[in-house]
């Protein structure tokens, strides 16, 4: 099956699905988008199932031939797309010619972009998904991220609605993040002191995120408890090592630790951290389990009514 071929990768480009679930036992994490909701758009805009696979381009600079007649899309963070060295619009369906040469340039708002294809490409799944994380070696094409010469499998496409999300609907990204936070068991380990100081300052993104954790710096929390056996991790887990600094935990994180968890962010402003660079102001704010509930249920119905919303090209 023809498809699409790497010229250049860029900074770090990666083959994913939704992610890889009930394989924490195994010691497997679970992958995916960093940001899942653009992703979810990419893969919506042309119509494919939602588990399609697709590519995060991290920073920027991939570079693509096809191989076939097919249609693409690209999300996420802003940065320039051409096709053939023309300009193309992003959260659009863009109709594609065997020869074609796709380029993304580096990214100016957000850090992650993703680009689908018509039917998603074609690769076989490990462990129930298609989710490439490098630590662990599984996924995508042999665990490892794209390379140049990298042959892509897609399906001949040659008709295909063209369609397009306006841009008061698309994704927006802030210098601030404000991140919803479930506080579990282990907040009782914090003090009312230091849960305090943790939701009224500031923390700033640092360097040390990649798609393990983002790892923040602000005014460092203390725990009471200094002695924890080591337990599961779940996405969004903010963990605080002894430096009092936060940790969110993200995609690739580890399946166990033993530092103490505040609590967890809500996985819809985890996509938003996940697009956030260094030096990006963040609060943390604590919701309840049903208004967590609520708000995911919320944005899942907004999401099926802009799918109807949808421009025609």
């Amino acid at each position: 099956m023809s498809g699409f071929t790497v010229i250049a990768p860029g900074v770090l480009s990666l083959l994913q699905d939704n992610g890889r679930f009930s394989q924490g036992a195994l010691g497997l994490t679970s992958g995916g988008p960093m940001d899942a909701p653009s992703a979810q758009w990419a893969n919506l805009l042309l119509g494919n199932q939602h588990n399609a696979t697709l590519i995060e381009c991290s920073v920027g600079g991939l570079q693509m031939r096809a191989e076939t007649n097919s249609y693409i899309a690209v999300t996420g963070a802003t940065l320039p797309l051409s096709i053939n060295g023309n300009t193309a619009e992003l959260w659009t369906v863009h109709k594609i010619r065997q020869g074609d040469v796709i380029e993304l340039g580096m990214v100016s708002k957000g850090l992650r972009a993703y680009l689908a294809v018509a039917g998603g490409f074609n690769v076989a799944p490990q462990f129930g998904s298609t989710a490439t994380v490098l630590r662990e070696g599984i996924g995508g094409l042999n665990g490892n991220k794209l390379q140049p010469g990298d042959s892509l499998p897609a399906a001949t496409v040659n008709s295909l609605p063209r369609r397009h999300l306006p841009v008061h609907h698309q994704v927006q990204f802030n210098r601030t993040l404000t991140l919803r936070l479930v506080e579990g068991y282990q907040a009782q380990s914090f003090n009312s002191t230091e849960r305090q100081r943790f939701y009224l300052h500031s923390y700033t993104v640092t360097p040390q995120a990649d798609r393990m954790g983002y790892k923040l710096s602000g005014s460092a929390i203390r725990c009471q408890q200094t002695q924890l056996l080591s337990e599961g991790i779940c996405y969004g887990a903010v963990q605080i090592p002894p430096d009092g600094q936060p940790i969110v935990l993200l995609n690739d994180r580890q399946t166990l630790g033993g530092y103490p968890k505040i609590g967890s962010v809500l996985s819809l402003d985890c996509a938003l951290l996940a697009q956030a660079a260094a030096g990006t102001e963040v609060y943390f704010t604590p919701i309840s389990p049903e208004q967590a509930h609520n708000a995911l249920c919320l944005a899942k119905v907004r999401t099926d009514a802009l799918t109807s919303q949808m421009v025609n090209l």
